[in-house]
């Protein structure tokens, strides 16, 4: 993991896959919203193989027309409202530590705020700005407003996240991106967007954000 070319004074976060387990859930959503929607339900093989695609791809190999997403969006959010939803491990010890060092901490996600901040829980408290319920190509628009609310120029920000749209995103609006392992996208899908850095666990996002040589995530 090399060190940043800046200091980041800005860290904005996904939730779904980045710091929130919900792969589980959203695949059986996601088979309860074909059936509903009427669109393609992928078996598991081609679940695999969407995990390397874009959301336009996804969309084109289940046979989602685009003014169908929308509606599809809300019913997923009002599905995972109902859901047990927990948070990856030292996720939140993570967020404590990025805002003990004085980093501004954002949310950028597609969900409800009301979900973001059940999911989070106490973690809640770490985050300074949410921009919630952005369209599926939407995100970089509440990147630049969290941007603006936070009064951090994006050249000073990094957006950390699992899926390449989120990678779209930031390069739309001039921020790093930090591409995490373990969420919806394949690594290899992430890393031929060229991220600013790539995670293979929380305590990598602690140490190479706010440094502290002999400090581990508890």
């Amino acid at each position: 993991m090399r060190p940043p070319a800046v200091t980041y004074r800005l860290a904005i976060f996904d939730l779904d896959g980045t710091l929130a387990d919900t792969f589980p859930w959203f695949v059986s959503a996601l088979d309860e919203a074909a059936t509903r929607f009427r669109f393609r339900r992928p078996d598991e093989a081609e679940r695999d193989e969407l995990r390397r695609c874009g959301s336009r791809e996804i969309l084109k190999r289940l046979r989602v027309p685009i003014w169908k997403v929308p509606a599809i969006a809300r019913h997923m959010r009002a599905a995972k409202a109902r859901a047990p939803i927990l948070l990856f491990p030292q996720a939140e010890a993570m967020l404590a530590r990025l805002s003990e060092a004085g980093i501004a901490l954002a949310m950028v996600s597609s969900d409800s705020e009301a979900n973001v901040r059940a999911t989070l829980g106490s973690a809640a408290a770490h985050i300074r700005h949410y921009a919630c319920e952005a369209s599926l190509f939407g995100k970089a628009a509440h990147l630049r407003r969290v941007a603006k609310l936070s009064g951090i120029p994006p050249a000073q920000a990094i957006y950390v996240g699992d899926e390449v749209r989120d990678a779209e995103a930031a390069r739309r609006v001039g921020m790093a991106f930090g591409a995490v392992t373990w969420g919806f996208a394949a690594p290899e899908a992430l890393r031929g967007q060229a991220p600013d850095a790539v995670f293979d666990s929380m305590d990598e996002i602690a140490g190479l954000l706010a440094p502290h040589p002999s400090r581990q995530l508890a």
